[in-house]
């Protein structure tokens, strides 16, 4: 785990998300104080819990993106699930312990990939050696002494040419391993998909892979290679092992959408199912152990952040019990038309530093005047005041309008400088904003 400072950590989010400080504060000591949880003694160690937290607000604020952003850094792994799937009428095959198993699923990846890294120079030179027989087949064994030596002499001229690139549009066949396992669809009942899974990896395993005959460009054969080299230097054992521990010591669970499941009156009909779904929730936030394919999995030390406008519904709505696994509350701001303006002009992943990179592209230089900021954003705030509030997801919507015929007559202009000021934009979407029936369908 990367050993950042609150302050650090907040500093980092702040170059994506404009605003919210409480809720990057929390977020950062949540995050600091695992690193601190390593530090102290074994025996204390595993009775320190993951203070969890509950992001309160409405849509297109900003508490997935917190979520999503603090868990690349501190390259975690982390998945998002909506807590209302689970409500679903009819929903069969999957239970809350998927939430674990996928977040295992996705742990796996991330190491995977992290171990083939780590051996990607092995790998590249395993790979340059079988291009070298590809290229000049034949068994020097199999030859004279002095014809072996003018081999020898033959191969390092053609490993010296393969490194300086010049043998990259010859072609050579190799064999890529093709699976022939057949697509099955197992159906368990509910809380049995490790069963499915378990019958999947039989069946498959009574396919044996088969080899295919491809002829490719060195450049794309070397890609290839390195690969079926990497993968045979990973140590999946070892791969399992790791990714079980950091999905138990690092793990980041984000339930959105968990005012739906949150209730104000307890009774009947969907209330009940509503309750129903927190209490499956409940053991897993608390700790308990998941079996998945890799093994069991303890969710003790999962760090849980949960989301949800509360709009109809509020916290204390939901059962005693679970909110007592939250003890960490924050509230997040509406975003405004300041915020808008900061959040087209900031970020370093900014809507408009987007535009600009897609249409330079086509050979657009596209220039987005300051007005033209100001006026997107007073535009922004105004339909959000007039239909819906969906936050800053408002304008992708707005930007995606204005841009629309300069989108699609891009490749024909050529080389040139497009700049949008505030007239451009009040001419694009004045006829739409005023008519507010026609602005609740496109904008």
């Amino acid at each position: 785990m990367n050993n950042f400072t609150p302050r650090e950590i907040v500093s980092e989010l702040d170059r994506y998300i404009v605003g919210q400080n409480a809720a990057k504060r929390a977020v950062a000591i949540a995050l600091r104080n695992r690193w601190r949880r390593q530090q102290v003694p074994e025996e204390l160690r595993d009775e320190i819990a993951p203070k969890n937290i509950i992001m309160i607000g409405p849509t297109g604020v900003g508490k997935t993106e917190i979520a999503r952003r603090l868990a690349k850094l501190a390259q975690a792994p982390f998945i998002k699930v909506e807590a209302s799937k689970f409500t679903e009428v009819g929903y069969v095959g999957r239970d809350v312990e998927s939430m674990v198993r996928d977040l295992v699923d996705l742990a796996v990846i991330m190491v995977r990939e992290e171990e083939a890294a780590k051996v990607r120079l092995k790998a590249e030179d395993l790979a340059e050696e079988r291009i070298l027989d590809l290229l000049l087949p034949g068994e020097s064994t199999a030859l004279q002494a002095t014809e072996a030596e003018g081999r020898e002499t033959t191969r390092d001229k053609l490993r010296r040419k393969l490194r300086m690139g010049e043998l990259d549009d010859r072609l050579v066949e190799i064999d890529v391993q093709v699976s022939k396992t057949p697509n099955l669809e197992v159906f368990t009942p509910q809380g049995m998909e490790e069963l499915g899974s378990s019958f999947k990896e039989m069946f498959g395993n009574l396919f044996p892979k088969k080899s295919k005959r491809r002829r490719v460009r060195v450049s794309e054969a070397r890609e290839v290679l390195i690969e079926s080299e990497a993968e045979r230097l990973v140590d999946m054992d070892k791969v399992k092992t790791l990714a079980k521990e950091r999905v138990e010591q690092n793990g980041i669970i984000f339930i959105d959408e968990i005012d739906k499941i949150a209730s104000a009156e307890h009774g009947r009909g969907p209330d009940v199912s509503r309750e129903g779904v927190q209490r499956d929730i409940l053991p897993i936030v608390e700790g308990s152990t998941v079996s998945t394919k890799y093994g069991p999995v303890r969710t003790d030390h999962v760090l849980f952040i949960a989301a949800g406008a509360f709009h109809i519904s509020k916290p204390s709505d939901l059962i005693p019990e679970l909110q007592g696994r939250f003890p960490i509350r924050v509230e997040l701001e509406s975003l405004g038309e300041a915020e808008f303006v900061r959040i087209l002009s900031e970020p370093k992943n900014a809507l408009t530093r987007q535009y600009i990179a897609l249409m330079a592209t086509e050979g657009v230089e596209l220039v987005i005047a300051e007005d033209a900021v100001r006026e997107i954003a007073r535009t922004a705030q105004l339909v959000n005041e007039r239909t819906e509030n969906i936050g800053a997801r408002r304008l992708h919507t707005i930007l995606e309008k204005m841009l629309e015929e300069l989108s699609f007559r891009a490749p024909e202009l050529g080389s040139k400088q497009v700049i949008i000021d505030a007239a451009y934009v009040r001419d694009k979407l004045a006829d739409i904003v005023k008519d507010e029936d026609l602005s609740r369908y496109i904008l």
